[in-house]
């Protein structure tokens, strides 16, 4: 008896786990802490007012791409505390924005990210600090994950630390042929905490992640072609001609009505954060809006069949 109640208790707890990841990952603009984790968002939004310098700058295109630039060119585009705030800005305007289809993350002049301003590092010198930006990050990192947008992350130059960490929120990394992504923590004393390490042990595998995190390696483009950190490395080096290439380069997944493109993220996100049973409900359901509607009538009109 003892016996069956103990796995009717894990049942339960695994149906309400499975229905509160699902709320999560369906429900945009959810965070994941709030303050019943001890996260009070308003808190930390006044300390990052305090380290200006930078911005983060938002185009969005006809053809439903976005390009998102972390400008601050003087400090190698490290972010300052205004630039996570405004990073967390342009999310949701991005999860609002229902024309698209695909985002590219770059750095301006040609250099992606060398992670957190050292003057917002220093004045958030406590134990404390730390974890609350910790969560703020991961919050916002998340969100970007999970926007119905396909993500690539343009690396030019260099992504250390912070900036390392970012590009394991994109779907894709694209390198130039001369750029490097460090994971760098390491040296700080330090781990990932924007929820980079789990993201990356999803990108390359845990025993690959462990050499690149502890061995704080250089990964020059070869290399993390090699291991499978990035999709591709670029022909040009050169700032405008990369970005024109990566453009064509993400092209190719965004053609088609951006209700398709939103759908078949969304689909790829449930796969990947839910368990089987909820991520084949979640398919299904967005499935339902999809099939018998104008976009799917027209397609079969069209071709009839579908032609290989």
């Amino acid at each position: 008896m003892e016996e069956r109640n103990t796995e009717m208790a894990r049942s339960l707890l695994k149906t309400s786990s499975l229905c509160v990841r699902t709320k999560l990952l369906n429900q945009v603009g959810l965070s994941l802490y709030n303050t019943s984790h001890g996260f009070h968002e308003e808190e930390v939004k006044k300390k990052l007012e305090q380290f200006p310098g930078g911005s983060i700058d938002l185009q969005k295109k006809d053809n439903g791409i976005g390009i998102l630039t972390l400008n601050n060119p003087s400090k190698k585009n490290a972010f300052s505390g205004v630039m996570m705030l405004q990073l967390l800005e342009k999310v949701i305007e991005l999860e609002n924005w229902t024309e698209g289809k695909g985002v590219i993350v770059r750095g301006a002049k040609n250099t992606f990210c060398s992670g957190s301003d050292l003057n917002a590092v220093k004045g958030l010198g406590t134990s404390e600090d730390g974890v609350a930006l910790c969560m703020f990050m991961q919050n916002t990192l998340t969100r970007f994950m999970r926007l119905p947008l396909i993500s690539v992350a343009l690396v030019q130059g260099w992504a250390l630390g912070g900036g390392a960490e970012l590009t394991t929120a994109c779907d894709f990394r694209l390198m130039t042929p001369e750029s490097e992504i460090r994971f760098v923590h390491k040296e700080m004393g330090i781990i990932p905490s924007w929820g980079g390490t789990t993201r990356l042990v999803e990108i390359i595998g845990s025993r690959q992640a462990l050499k690149v995190l502890s061995g704080a390696l250089k990964l020059d483009s070869k290399k993390a072609l090699n291991i499978g950190m990035v999709e591709d490395v670029l022909q040009s080096s050169d700032e405008t001609k990369s970005l024109e290439e990566a453009q064509e380069w993400l092209q190719q997944f965004v053609q088609g009505p951006p209700e398709v493109i939103r759908a078949l993220k969304k689909s790829v996100c449930s796969g990947k954060e839910l368990y089987l049973e909820e991520a084949l409900q979640d398919e299904r359901d967005l499935l339902g809006k999809l099939w018998g509607g104008p976009i799917n009538l027209e397609a079969v009109a069209k071709k009839g069949k579908f032609n290989k």
